[in-house]
């Protein structure tokens, strides 16, 4: 310690203050956000940097008549081998047809950005087979391209406007160049808030045109750069097509009330971004839309389908196969979707939709495998039932028919009511007074069997009540159900019955968040838990839940609306003992299926 004289007398330095160390920390705190800022700052300078150089190797490559648009802002000095490598990828793609070259040095600037930050705000590409896929959506629907008006309100670097500036293109027959370019300008319409991918959706669309760019004085001008959420709603685009962002969202109050006849608890930007394209088609318009899947049959998403059954029906819906691959670093079910903005009639009038799936490859063009229809259910938040197989044809249109539900059968669906990362210190590793057992998502096995256990990284078998905590104490028999599977396993419905011998031994549990609770609502149910279970456990039950649910989530409100047989039906096909394998062949018999997977 440092000691001060004053008048020959050493006397302590002062202690330090509290108010300045609790300044310093706070001070520290800003820094290392200051400092996470200007990072990310010089990661978008940088991704800007090597994608202007590769835009100038491509364009450079394409033509010498006409200089490069300048971008938003002047790049930032780049190192010589650096900017070598960038223009000669740019001078690769020369050659590919605009749209590919487009995709692949897009995928170069939104690869250089944070992961973090293309995920908060949605910014992933779509491949050129599945823009052309959903423009070709949009021409069976109707769409005339000699007289249409076409916006996307997240343009990106403009994966649908330039193909289909290059659709639009071959109509004008031999128009002079002026009136061409007047043309693209008037009628392919963007919105897009970032200054940079509009900038490079300017150029691709200006490479797709360039024969006729290089024969007339002006240059088109398509994207406008602005938050198309902030935009009025102007009824005038004859299609509104893109891939918006999704992801959620927290809306300011203005935007919340402004769609909030779509919304329903949390908000997506897919979501919001189909109720604004509906709002900006004219009246017959079409609104062709690439999205995740989870809105066909999510409860967050009931408020939209009743807007889109009321307002704007689907003239045709096409299932991405593959979850995996489709899009740069994602894994997302994704349809293809196109909607003819015209109202239900008085009589309650329903479209009937055309149901496909495609299997993207690599640069080759999408083929649409056909799957029948679907039509709209009668109660316009109702989850949209349809085949995940061109097979299931038959089972998605017979379970549109199916009048029970759970309800019926005498049940309700809860989900587990402990967030178990909430109550950590209440977690036990043996058994005491004031404690239950805790129920997690591993004590149901995958072949449908209940043994209580607690394996995996931080988990407990028990569970100390709070003076507060009845709540979560759950005291009757029931079905339980594993509430996150994926597409890709074998089976998507995981169930076991809790045995009431076993809640009754212990006075009572507690089940985690991760499962499903299927409670008997009456005594004597019309399907008995281990029957329900058992049922639930089967291959045709499985394949019809597959119908209904759009996302990994096994939601209590999608086991709600599951369609089900008459419960005696079941009953009488199945007997009352509890025999899988006649149980599987009633659950068969019932939906119409192969009971083989």
């Amino acid at each position: 310690m440092t000691a001060h004289v004053r008048h020959g007398t050493e006397t302590p330095e002062p202690a330090p203050d509290i108010t300045s160390a609790l300044s310093l920390a706070e001070l520290r705190a800003e820094l290392r956000v200051q400092v996470q800022a200007t990072a990310e700052r010089l990661q978008f300078t940088l991704a800007e940097a090597i994608s202007i150089a590769a835009l100038q190797g491509y364009w450079a490559s394409l033509t010498e008549r006409l200089p490069l648009r300048p971008p938003p802002r002047a790049a930032g000095e780049l190192p010589a081998p650096l900017a070598a490598t960038a223009r000669r990828l740019g001078e690769i793609m020369a050659p590919l047809p605009v749209a590919h070259a487009a995709y692949h040095l897009s995928l170069l600037y939104t690869g250089l950005l944070q992961p973090e930050w293309r995920a908060k705000h949605g910014v992933y590409y779509t491949p050129p087979a599945l823009a052309e896929r959903l423009l070709d959506q949009a021409e069976a629907a109707g769409l005339d391209w000699s007289k249409t008006h076409i916006l996307d309100p997240a343009a990106g670097a403009a994966a649908f406007l330039v193909p289909a500036a290059v659709r639009l293109m071959k109509t004008m027959g031999s128009c002079t160049p002026a009136v061409a370019i007047r043309n693209i300008s008037a009628r392919i319409r963007g919105y897009e808030i970032d200054p940079f991918a509009a900038w490079m959706g300017q150029v691709f669309i200006e490479a797709a045109i360039l024969p006729v760019l290089t024969l007339a004085r002006g240059r088109p001008d398509c994207i406008t750069v602005c938050d198309s959420l902030k935009t009025e709603n102007n009824s005038c685009f004859d299609v509104v097509i893109g891939n918006p962002p999704f992801g959620r969202v927290s809306l300011p109050a203005t935007q919340r009330e402004r769609f909030s006849r779509s919304l329903y608890g949390h908000a997506n930007l897919y979501g919001l971004f189909t109720d604004l394209a509906v709002g900006l088609a004219r009246p017959g318009g079409l609104i062709s839309f690439l999205t995740p899947s989870s809105f066909l049959a999510g409860e967050y998403f009931k408020n939209l389908r009743a807007v889109l059954s009321r307002e704007a029906p689907p003239v045709a819906i096409d299932f991405v196969t593959a979850r995996k691959g489709v899009f740069e670093d994602v894994l997302q079910e994704m349809v293809l979707a196109t909607y003819r903005k015209t109202p239900r009639d008085k009589n309650g009038w329903r479209a009937c939709a055309a149901v496909s799936f495609i299997h993207p490859q690599p640069d080759r063009p999408a083929a649409p495998e056909p799957a029948g229809c679907f039509t709209l259910p009668r109660e316009v938040c109702a989850p949209w039932v349809l085949p995940r197989h061109a097979e299931e044809e038959k089972l998605a249109k017979r379970l549109r028919s199916m009048p029970e539900r759970l309800e019926d059968w005498g049940y309700k669906v809860s989900t587990g009511p402990l967030v178990w990362n909430r109550h950590k210190s209440q977690l036990r590793a043996e058994a005491g007074k004031g404690q239950i057992p805790l129920v997690w998502a591993e004590c149901i096995t995958s072949d449908g069997r209940f043994i209580f256990r607690s394996e995996r990284r931080n988990h407990q078998p028990f569970f100390k009540l709070g003076p507060e905590d009845d709540w979560l104490v759950v005291q009757s028999s029931c079905v339980l159900l594993q509430r996150t599977t994926a597409k890709e396993q074998a089976r998507r419905l995981i169930a076991a019955e809790m045995p009431a011998s076993f809640v009754a031994a212990h006075g009572g549990v507690t089940v985690e968040n991760h499962l499903n609770m299927m409670i008997p609502t009456v005594t004597k149910p019309a399907v008995s838990p281990a029957l329900l279970a058992a049922f639930l456990n089967s291959v045709a039950a499985d394949r019809a839940f597959r119908c209904l649910s759009g996302s990994v989530a096994v939601s209590a409100y999608e086991l709600e609306n599951l369609s089900l047989p008459s419960a005696a039906d079941l009953k009488r096909l199945a007997g009352r003992q509890s025999d899988r394998r006649k149980i599987e062949g009633a659950a068969a018999r019932l939906y119409g299926v192969d009971s083989a997977p």
